[in-house]
Order: C-alpha cells, then sequence, then structure tokens
C-alpha cells in the first residue's frame, strides 16, 4: 500500500507481500523461481515504508487535525482520490482534489494547488456522507436481539413494549450514542433521530445531548412514546426544546417534529416552525389534513409501502419528501413486505434510504443499497417473466447512490447544506479504499461503492470539516468505556424487564 502522508509523495512502487498461493497449476518449481524473482526484484528497489512509519505519519497527521478544529480558516487538501461529487455541475474525477477552508467545501476538481495540510486520498473513493433518513437511535444497547422477528408485534416486544418503559434518561443517552456512533464508523455522517421514547423532559435532554457529544450531524425528530407509563410532556415540551437546544439552525443538531397524521400536533409543529416526519403514508386520516393545508414540504414520511395513488399524489404535490425501507419492511411484514422504492419512482419521487433500527439487522447503508438494488431488479423481472406490460426500468448503481446520500438528506432539509460535494455545502465526505482485498482493483467507481464495499472499507470520515474518523478508527472515542456503558445500560433493561438474555435463541 502507498504511504499517505499529509504532505506529497514521491511516487514509488508497491510490493506484493509473500504469498504462500500461486495461481494456476504452477509446480514447486515455478513457485520457487517466482518466489526468487520477487525477492530479487524488492531488492533492487528502495525500502517501502514500514506499518509502524506509516502508522507514526498517520498519528502526526491526525494531531494536525485535531489541533486545527478551532481554526475556521484552516485548510485541508484531499489530494488524489476519485471523486464522485454527486453534483452533475460538478462533475466526477477519476483522480481529483477537494479543498476545504474551515467546516465548508472550498473547491472540487483536478491538480487544486492551494496552502493547507495535504491529505493522500491515492486509492480512495470520495463520497459526500450517507444520510440516513428514519433511524430509532435510543434503541443501540438493543442490537441483535431479535433477528428472527416476522411481524411489527415481534419488534415492539423488544423495544416499545418489552424495554422501552424501562429505560432511564441515561439508557436514552448511551442508546442514541451508540447508534450515532455506529452510523460515523459507518460512513453515515446525517441521521434523522425519530426518537419515540421520551418519558420525561429529561429522557429528550439526554437524547440530544449523545447527539451533540457524537459529533454526527442529526435531526432530532421529537415524539411519543407508544406504550407504559409516561409524563405526557410532549408535545408541550417541544417549546422548551427548542429554546434550550435550538436556537439557531446553523449547527449539527436540529429539531423537528415525529408524528403521526394528527391535525393539533401537525398545527403545533407549524407554530413552531418545525418539520414532521411520520411513519407510513398517512393512511385515510392525510387527505384531510392536506385539505386544511397541514401538508406541505416540510414533511418526511417513512416506509410508504401500501400507500394509496391519492396519498403519494398529495405528498408529491406537496413537495414532501419520502424514504423507503430495503431491509425493515420485509423483516417485520410491513404492508406488502417489499420496500417502497418503485411505488415511490412510479409517482415520480426519489426516495431515501433508512435502515429504521437495529435490533435485528446492521447499520450500514451498503447493504440497505445493495437489498433495494436487487428488489427492484427481481420485481422487474418478475413482471416480465410473468408477461405483464410496462415493465419498469431497471434502477442503476448510480441511482441507489444518489438514494443513499442526496435523497437521505433532503429528507432531512438539509440539501442547501450538505448531500454533495459542492464548493460553497459543508465538508461532510467519507473515504472509501478501493485497494482492499474486496475493492481492489478499481472498476467502476459507483460499482465499488454500492455493489463492492463494506462498512469496514471507510477509511475517513469529515463531518462539518472535522475528522471523525482516520485511517479505520473513530477519533477521540474510547470504546472501551462505550462499550462498558453499552453493556451495563442493557444488562439494566434486561433486569428490570425480567428477561434472561439467550444469544442462541431459536425464537425473535
Amino acid at each position: 500500500m502507498r504511504k499517505r502522508t499529509s504532505t506529497p509523495v514521491a511516487p514509488g512502487t508497491s510490493l506484493l507481500k509473500g504469498s504462500e498461493s500461486v495461481p494456476g497449476d504452477a509446480s514447486r518449481r515455478e513457485f520457487l523461481k517466482l518466489g526468487a524473482g520477487l525477492v530479487a526484484g524488492a531488492a533492487a528497489l528502495p525500502r517501502p515504508p514500514s506499518e509502524a512509519e506509516d502508522r507514526e505519519d498517520d498519528d502526526e497527521t491526525l494531531d494536525r487535525l485535531k489541533r486545527a478544529r478551532k481554526d475556521p480558516k484552516h485548510r485541508i487538501l484531499l489530494k488524489g482520490g476519485t471523486i464522485i461529487s454527486m453534483d452533475p455541475r460538478v462533475g466526477n474525477f477519476v483522480t481529483g482534489d477537494v479543498l476545504i477552508e474551515g467546516k465548508k467545501i472550498l473547491a472540487v476538481g483536478p491538480n487544486i494547488e492551494a496552502e493547507g495540510q495535504r491529505i493522500d486520498a491515492t486509492d480512495m473513493i470520495l463520497i459526500p456522507g450517507f444520510a440516513d433518513p428514519h433511524r430509532h437511535s435510543w434503541e443501540g444497547q438493543l442490537r441483535g436481539l431479535n433477528p428472527n422477528a416476522v411481524t411489527i408485534a415481534d419488534y415492539n416486544a423488544y423495544t416499545h413494549q418489552g424495554f422501552g418503559p424501562f429505560y432511564r434518561p441515561h439508557d436514552i443517552y448511551v442508546g442514541n450514542l451508540a447508534t450515532a456512533l455506529g452510523c460515523i464508523d459507518a460512513g453515515i455522517t446525517c441521521i434523522i433521530d425519530n426518537s419515540h421514547n421520551s418519558r420525561t423532559s429529561a429522557h429528550s435532554d439526554a437524547a440530544i445531548q449523545a447527539l451533540f457529544d457524537s459529533g454526527i450531524r442529526a435531526v432530532h425528530a421529537s415524539g411519543a412514546p407508544q406504550f407504559g407509563d409516561w409524563d405526557h410532556q410532549w408535545p408541550q415540551d417541544l417549546i422548551r426544546i427548542q429554546r434550550t437546544y435550538f436556537s439557531s439552525d446553523d449547527q449539527l443538531v436540529t429539531l423537528r417534529m415525529f408524528s403521526p397524521v394528527n391535525e393539533a400536533n401537525w398545527r403545533f409543529a407549524r407554530q413552531l416552525g418545525l418539520w414532521v416526519t411520520t411513519e407510513g403514508g398517512g393512511g385515510t386520516l392525510l387527505p384531510g389534513v392536506a385539505a386544511l393545508g397541514l401538508l406541505d414540504n416540510r414533511h418526511t414520511f417513512n416506509h410508504m409501502g401500501g400507500t394509496p395513488d391519492l396519498n403519494w399524489q398529495l405528498i408529491r404535490a406537496a413537495g414532501a419528501t419520502v424514504n423507503v425501507c430495503p431491509r425493515s419492511d420485509p423483516q417485520y411484514g410491513l404492508s406488502e413486505g417489499i420496500p417502497a422504492l418503485q411505488g415511490a419512482l412510479d409517482h415520480g419521487m426519489r426516495p431515501g434510504l433508512s435502515v429504521d433500527n437495529e435490533t435485528s439487522y446492521s447499520t450500514d447503508m451498503f447493504t440497505e443499497m445493495r437489498v433495494v438494488f436487487f428488489f427492484q431488479r427481481g420485481v422487474r423481472r418478475n413482471g416480465i417473466f410473468k408477461g405483464l406490460p410496462n415493465a419498469p426500468a431497471p434502477v442503476r448503481v448510480q441511482d441507489i447512490l444518489e438514494f443513499a446520500t442526496v435523497r437521505g438528506v433532503e429528507n432531512a432539509g438539509l440539501l442547501h447544506k450538505v448531500g454533495t460535494l459542492t464548493p460553497g455545502k459543508e465538508a461532510d465526505i467519507v473515504l472509501i479504499r478501493a485497494e482492499d482485498l474486496n475493492t481492489m482493483p478499481l472498476g467502476h467507481a459507483f460499482d465499488t461503492v454500492v455493489q463492492q464495499a463494506h462498512a469496514g472499507n471507510v477509511d475517513t470520515v469529515f463531518i462539518a470539516g472535522q475528522v471523525r474518523k482516520w485511517r479505520g478508527k473513530l477519533v477521540d472515542v474510547n470504546l472501551k468505556k462505550l462499550r462498558k456503558l453499552v453493556v451495563e445500560s442493557r444488562q439494566y433493561l434486561f433486569d428490570q424487564r425480567g428477561f434472561t438474555h439467550d444469544i442462541f435463541a431459536e425464537s425473535p
């Protein structure tokens, strides 16, 4: 691997490390000849930098990045990466650079020469950060507890009805923090935190504080608990929350309401100037509130499976946004069990992709992209096979990456700030290694991101120009302490419920 430094690196030749396998049917004699040739060739070349030297240089670069955090004029120049800007006006670059000043992108293009801290992005693909517009972050410590869930009742048995009523503010904090940091680690730089377990004002405070502490870009969508006793401080508490934490929109964490279709709630959100996120496509109630003028472009709808044509039309006409859930809908048997991507496309809408929760599956957007790609291709082919007319056009990997980045950010109401690598926007940038075993050699940049890469290939993450993951590790995160918090919180919830944890359980 070429040494990556904070200053330009002289061209060099990468060497293969020793291998015990040889392609084809090479005999032992041929293998020995090949090995001797490699060794002889290596001896004639300059000694490549050691891994220890690479680490030392990376550590020095990271220290410089951290020291410059409070400097609004600090410049970072990402050099020599493959750039997918997701902005047709900017374009894409086989080899290009991104110049960051403070929290904003200053320039994107080839051969940028500017003063600033240089980061070698060779053999990396640079993309806008992934955006998850629908995440129930408070459930972070419940990861993987119900892998065989079949229905929404199975989900509720482990969340709203099961553990939700026992959550303390501390547990909300831990769940949100674990979720947010897991997102950053996987290249998700922006989420809408669909927070529906704020049982008291203190619970809301804890959820919001965790988002601020994590460094993620988040929209806190404050909602009411669905089961058990709670203070019924919501939605009135939104006034206090807004005044306390959200006097400005120019910050990483912002506020909206999480509510089903409800005239009183939606009017209250309108009074406070808040967006509203709603589960599903509004059902039979949406036409009525739309007729009252309460549906506009400050609304986001999750899932959308089984949504009537009229509701699709109303949502689109209002300029509202939608996201679909590639794994959640089939996992929990929601509506027809097929993510509503084709429904959105058929109605002229470009949806975001959302993870929903982690109680049954992982946090990464890479899997969501693949699942929705193959669902659409499979349903399309099934229709053709059955002789159905008007088969939809096949989605492309370019479309899928748009859904996972641009459209997720659009759901968050932040497309004016982030979502593309565009000069003037804030620098939410993910660097994906394109030279790892599973991603090399680079065949097609979009395909590598959508179909080849996984969360382990996410090398570096910037959010608003601040480095949050560096060379494969989260920055300023004590994982040992975090694990302790998560395990202790989960055990407390187990004890309160009287739940016996079986890591080999047959049932959901």
